[in-house]
């Protein structure tokens, strides 16, 4: 729902409202928020609410730590899971400088940017994503331990499914955060689950998803479960991927094959913020999971997939390569970059590699570029790329690649 300023501050009193967490991302999209009082609120939308910059990590050093958070009231959201009586809402917030001058190494700020760059071009591109994710047993004292939650596989049902009440209550929680799923189900891996958005703006569906990150592990927690988004929690298990759905419209015409052909031809200097972990590289190139940068209607193996349709009007372009560990606004902002750049030069897509590239032979995957084979190799190509470092800050391309040292 969308709010301004001074109907968040009705709707804190008519709800009982007492607590207002204000959330942000650090640069590797893990969230953190402060919580202030409601009777605050109207000093935080007009001046700010001041933190310790130095204190996150990539942010600043202690000589300049001070960073103003300014909430963005139409992201407000109740937390259900929190007590009726004394109720918590969150909002998204703004990061600037204590001149009021966006903070450069804001991430929501960043697919701002890239939003307003695909709005001057007359293109729209809404977004989708599917989230894998496993659920561990915890043991007594309630740290998470490395049994699954079950030994179910692909789309079982319950008893074999364990984790069916679990992914209710994310679903029904989501929709009371007016956040709407498409799909649920137990995926292939022991203990391992999928959830699938319904499409949204570039910045919605990166606020979505932060947010169903909390609510799965909170759902977790209430019962006795730890949730991992880690893309290979299990050596030899299915790894857990994050796949991105986009649907891009220009006022100029058909634009879905330039989009594609420039998200293939950004993809190897992307992966840095795709895939940033080291497990990230574990889980690339098996049980699904791509290696080779190529399309193909319909095929599992494939970069990026056509998926079938009955409605020509949901034709969508599904990259398979990033994982949930990526910061979704750094991830969602190069990749509209790229989309753009295709479209903006007129790129054309390679021919679609029709054959399952886990069972092809030598000749059919000749001439397949393959993606980064560890983080060293993508953050040596982040940092050769034009492309990333004209849009991003140079000091967060180190931060990442610091990653891999």
């Amino acid at each position: 729902m969308l709010y301004t300023a001074e109907e968040v501050l009705d709707f804190l009193e008519e709800e009982d409202v007492r607590f207002v967490r204000l959330a942000f991302c650090d640069i590797f999209g893990t969230p953190r928020n402060i919580s202030i009082p409601p009777a605050e609120l109207k000093s935080a939308f007009q001046t700010g609410v001041s933190f310790d910059a130095s204190s996150v990590p990539g942010f600043t050093d202690v000589s300049h730590s001070d960073l103003f958070l300014y909430p963005d009231p139409t992201t407000l959201a109740l937390f259900p899971w929190r007590p009726s009586n004394g109720r918590v809402v969150r909002m998204f917030c703004d990061i600037r400088y204590p001149d009021g001058t966006p903070f450069g190494l804001d991430s929501r700020q960043i697919l701002k940017s890239a939003e307003a760059d695909a709005k001057e071009m007359g293109l729209r591109c809404n977004i989708g994503s599917e989230y894998e994710f496993y659920l561990f047993k915890t043991d007594e004292t309630g740290a998470p331990t490395d049994i699954p939650m079950d030994t179910a596989g692909y789309m079982d049902m319950a008893p074999e499914d364990a984790g069916e009440n679990v992914r209710r209550d994310i679903c029904l929680t989501l929709e009371d955060m007016h956040i709407a799923t498409e799909a649920s189900h137990h995926e292939e891996g022991p203990g391992q689950n999928e959830i699938d958005f319904r499409y949204a703006d570039p910045l919605v569906a990166a606020d979505n998803a932060v947010t169903f990150k909390t609510v799965v592990k909170t759902a977790a927690a209430r019962n006795g479960l730890y949730a991992s988004f880690d893309p290979k929690p299990i050596p030899g298990a299915p790894g857990s991927g994050m796949h991105i759905n986009f649907s891009p419209e220009s006022d100029a015409g058909d634009c879905f094959p330039a989009f594609m052909a420039g998200l293939l031809r950004h993809i190897g200097e992307t992966t840095l913020f795709l895939n940033p972990t080291t497990q990230s590289y574990q889980r690339l190139g098996s049980r699904k999971a791509p290696v080779y940068v190529s399309w193909s209607p319909e095929n599992r193996s494939q970069l990026i997939r056509i998926p079938a349709t009955t409605d020509p009007q949901k034709r969508r372009i599904e990259l398979r390569s990033p994982d949930a560990n990526a910061n979704p606004y750094l991830a969602y902002a190069l990749l509209l970059w790229a989309g753009m750049d295709g479209v903006k030069r007129g790129m054309t897509p390679p021919p679609s590699s029709d054959f399952n590239l886990y069972t092809a032979s030598a000749p059919q995957l000749k001439g397949l570029k393959k993606l980064p084979a560890s983080l060293q190799e993508a953050a040596f190509d982040a940092r050769s790329s034009s492309f990333i470092t004209k849009r991003l800050p140079m000091k967060l391309i180190e931060e990442y690649a610091a990653r891999g040292k």
